[in-house]
């Protein structure tokens, strides 16, 4: 294994590996060095939006040709050794005690609702098929779906609705790729071949005890914005209160209209109420007219609500340690989180902090554009999926 590679074997049988090389042929060759892959049945990656598509996809396919691979571009890396700047993530998921399907659903910033729906039901089937070969009733498992989508499509509204309808209850989380917020392109992996403007659902079955969750660090405050001119399906909102939008922002927050920066939508959030709870709609960024785009759908009439951060470290903590308690211990967490939340743990000094619970918690995934949550997609939020250290068996669904 190539110096820089670290690599882990969790109790569940998952192996997690992750590098920061630079380049993605030497990615493919510490990561191949680090995972046994003749008992790996999926492999999952987060890969830095520089990396060569073609020679990682081909890599992979040629380093583990006995499994099936999806994976998606990051905005950075998430590892039991903390945060990544660039590299290679991978999940690589054993064929003991996890039955995994997964679909591409191409096409999405045209979506065709009633064809997703079911392709999903569909994957639910053969899902069931997974389990009756292995001696299971349908059901029986523990279940949940992994989402990766396009992160410039401004579809995932769209297709999580979709999606979380055919699901029937099997819980939803997951993640916009990313591309380190250069908004220019993302790129998914499925079964040997690349992909945009699409979505990889994955169905995973295990023995494990599982639960799924979502964690954010804000609060409302009094202020509010109604948004009075916006174009919704490009996610661009031109006025806030009948002004232009950035600068009615910018005064809100006490800031220069010509200095907004990620930074700045990172520390000064916008939320939306949605059945009593607030649900974060994040600035992407300024644009030369003064108006704004949005990370998450957008319309006109909506009341935006200016949040407060809480202390990030202490909020994800709290949450963590929830799963801990629920779960007997937790052997492994999937996560997804915001791009913004990483920005402003980095202004805030506090990224060690956020480091240490990857560490404790043993911790691996993405920075998104955007998570899915059940039937949501949200922004400067923290979601995934823990998995417990208990002994494997037939047990109830995630949570």
């Amino acid at each position: 294994m190539a110096e820089g590679t670290r690599v882990r074997t969790h109790l569940c049988g998952i192996t997690t590996a992750w590098t920061e090389a630079e380049e993605a042929d030497a990615a493919i060759a510490e990561i191949g060095a680090a995972i046994d892959g003749r008992s790996v049945a999926q492999i999952v990656a987060f890969f830095s939006a520089d990396y060569d598509v073609e020679t990682l996809n081909q890599g992979l396919t040629a380093r583990f040709p006995g499994a099936a691979i999806a994976g998606c571009t990051m905005s950075g890396g998430i590892s039991p050794a903390g945060g990544l700047d660039r590299g290679l993530v991978v999940i690589a998921f054993p064929r003991e005690n996890f039955r995994i399907v997964s679909t591409l659903l191409d096409a999405i910033d045209h979506l065709d609702v009633e064809r997703t729906a079911s392709s999903v039901r569909a994957l639910r089937r053969s899902l069931d098929a997974e389990g009756a070969g292995a001696g299971l009733d349908p059901g029986t498992g523990r279940r949940f779906a992994l989402s990766l989508i396009d992160g410039l499509t401004n579809a995932e509204e769209t297709v999580v609705s979709a999606i979380a309808w055919a699901l029937d209850g099997i819980p939803l989380v997951g993640g916009s790729a990313g591309d380190d917020l250069t908004f220019r392109e993302t790129v998914l992996l499925h079964d040997g071949r690349i992909h945009r403007r699409a979505a990889v659902l994955l169905l995973v079955e295990t023995d494990f005890p599982i639960q799924i969750f979502k964690s954010d660090n804000f609060e409302p405050t009094d202020t509010k914005f109604v948004v009075t001119a916006s174009d919704d399906e490009q996610r661009i909102v031109h006025e806030l209160n009948a002004e232009p939008a950035a600068r009615e922002y910018a005064m809100a927050v006490g800031l220069d209209p010509e200095r907004l920066s990620p930074m700045s939508f990172a520390a000064y959030p916008l939320a939306v109420k949605v059945g009593g709870e607030y649900f974060c709609r994040s600035i992407r960024r300024m644009n030369p007219d003064g108006s704004l785009s949005f990370f998450c759908a957008i319309d006109e009439g909506v009341v935006l609500t200016l949040a407060r951060p809480r202390d990030i470290v202490a909020a994800t903590g709290a949450e963590l340690a929830r799963l801990e308690a629920d779960l007997g211990g937790i052997d492994l967490v999937i996560g997804f989180e915001c791009v913004l939340r990483r920005l402003d743990a980095e202004s805030r000094q506090v990224r060690h902090g956020i480091f240490d619970l990857y560490r404790r918690y043993d911790i691996v995934g993405f920075d998104t554009y955007g998570e899915q949550y059940r039937s949501m997609h949200l922004n400067q939020t923290f979601t995934g999926i823990a998995i417990g250290r208990g002994e494997p068996g037939r047990g109830p669904g995630a949570r």
